[in-house]
């Protein structure tokens, strides 16, 4: 089997999370290639995690606050970095130019400048193989109805609402953080930490907005810092973006509802897809992760059928198909796409790939519009 060296840029969950993954790769029994962890980055070296990280992990050779020793370090040939936005255009590009693979965090850029920099940096270094992360179109029943996607199951599509919610922000006493400060996070707010998962599966799909009418709120406007001073909050909680959108195959033009939530009351983390159309529609969403609801228009009656999926996955894992599947086993087909397109030069099926950087460059377009929108109050071009 082959294996692929990595090294951790930012060690905060996301990054426990890849390892995490790593430590269950035995799970994916046919998988020809895997990832080792060699090296850890953070600018601040907390004894704890670093302990964690260097316990569960011997392969970890390397453990620095400086990232560029990460990507000089000849043992490491790709890397994951889940870092501040603020960071993404400096520690991506060093990245690339240094040679090695990457799969970022969203939103791959703090705006659309530091986005386009990101991606002529890929420009420059032929062959590098750079992606964004996104997991919940790993789910198996967002699977079926990617699948319904690529048959022309739906017809002609007349909706698509899709959308990201929790409650994490519903506290207005629970402090500041880097995410909530435009200095850190950007203009974008909830956009910049949600949108890129709302967005993944249409753009896939080639379902393209066109233009964007935007509704921002700023619910908390502000939040105690970590010594429990008020200071102000600039951030973006709630995001609703209507757009027109285009189908890229057929030409239909149909709306399609983007919402991006951190203050919804009576969510945990639903991500959720809605897609309406002549001959069928489907729902899912993560409120109840195993079934998947589907409506085909045969004439007559109407109804809607439940269907209960389970470990229906891009990647074969040990785990028996009438099993649940959770969100630690999309983070690691997630993974499995990223190395499996890295080892073979495309994914094994189209909508089980990573998130483009040409995808990014669209959802900073439509993220950019909707903060002029928002602004003007009208309707803005994408």
């Amino acid at each position: 089997m082959e294996t692929v060296r990595f090294g951790i840029i930012g060690l905060g969950l996301m990054g426990r999370e890849f390892a995490s993954a790593v430590a269950r790769w035995c799970h994916l029994p046919e998988m020809a290639v895997r990832p080792e962890i060699v090296a850890i980055c953070s600018r601040s070296l907390s004894p704890k995690v670093v302990d964690w990280y260097t316990g569960n992990f011997p392969s970890i050779g390397q453990v620095t606050a400086d990232y560029r020793e990460v990507i000089h370090n000849p043992a490491v040939a790709a890397v994951y970095c889940a870092v501040p936005h603020n960071l993404h255009e400096a520690v991506y590009c060093a990245v690339i130019d240094a040679g090695k693979q990457l799969l970022g965090e969203k939103p791959f850029g703090i705006d659309r400048k530091a986005n386009d920099a990101i991606l002529a940096a890929i420009a420059r270094r032929h062959g590098s193989f750079v992606r964004c992360s996104s997991q919940f179109p790993f789910f198996p029943a967002v699977r079926r109805l990617c699948d319904m996607i690529e048959m022309g199951a739906f017809g002609t599509i007349l909706e698509v609402e899709a959308g990201f919610l929790h409650s994490s922000d519903l506290d207005p006493a629970k402090p500041i953080n880097w995410k909530r400060m435009i200095e850190t996070n950007g203009e974008y707010g909830c956009m910049g930490d949600l949108g890129m998962h709302v967005c993944h599966v249409p753009f896939r799909a080639g379902w393209i907005p066109r233009n964007v009418r935007s509704i921002l709120s700023n619910v908390m406007t502000e939040r105690p810092d970590s010594g429990g001073k008020m200071v102000p909050c600039k951030t973006w909680d709630n995001v609703t973006l209507l757009c027109e959108a285009v189908d890229s195959e057929s030409g239909a033009v149909f709306p399609m509802t983007l919402k991006m939530q951190r203050i919804a009351p009576g969510e945990k983390n639903t991500w959720y897809l809605t897609v309406l159309g002549t001959k069928a529609a489907a729902r899912f969403s993560t409120k109840n992760p195993k079934q998947f609801r589907v409506f085909h228009y045969t004439g007559g009656d109407q109804s809607w059928q439940d269907i209960e999926t389970g470990q229906e996955t891009a990647f074969k894992s040990i785990t028996r198909g009438i099993f649940e599947f959770g969100f630690s086993d999309a983070i690691l087909q997630m993974w499995a796409a990223f190395l499996y397109e890295m080892k073979e030069g495309k994914p094994i099926g189209k909508f089980a790939g990573c998130v483009t950087p040409e995808e990014t460059a669209l959802s900073h377009r439509l993220f950019t519009a909707a903060l002029e929108s928002q602004e003007r109050k009208t309707v803005v071009e994408v």
